[in-house]
């Protein structure tokens, strides 16, 4: 198994981005994927029924989606990042605007500001409309 360091390296390299997901191992559970978008990685994490945390509505655990907007911000980071070294998270914050259904549902980060240290990403995650999302986060980052 590739540390995460190489699997950056080497999606730099051949432009495939899906081995910097892989190599996290959480992310590998969900299931997540990449798709390239002319904005930079496009997260998706597909249906499964063992990510519902509230079975009675049905509805996405909060912590998987979450883990969503967490993974999009440092996929895009990544991306952007000319370095190979991993950026380590400051913090997140999560506003959840509404129940996510156990549905495909999609994330993607927007670089607000890459200083020498720090970074500022935003994102949003939706489902089957763009313009509803289910969840957005602001998120800091340490640059190594």
């Amino acid at each position: 198994m590739k540390s995460l360091e190489e699997a950056i390296a080497e999606a730099k390299r051949t432009g495939d981005y899906q081995g910097m997901v892989d190599a996290i191992p959480y992310n590998a559970f969900l299931g997540l994927h990449l798709k390239r978008t002319e904005d930079g990685p496009l997260c998706v994490l597909p249906a499964d029924p063992k990510l519902i945390g509230n079975p009675l509505l049905p509805a996405l655990h909060g912590g998987v989606v979450g883990a969503l907007l967490e993974s999009a911000a440092l996929m895009q980071l990544m991306w952007a990042h000319e370095t190979v070294h991993v950026p380590k998270t400051i913090n997140l914050t999560v506003d959840y605007l509404r129940s996510a259904k156990p549905v495909e549902t999609f994330a993607q980060g927007a670089l607000t500001r890459h200083g020498r240290r720090i970074a500022n990403v935003r994102v949003e995650a939706w489902q089957d409309d763009r313009d509803r999302p289910v969840a957005t986060a602001l998120a800091h980052f340490l640059l190594t």
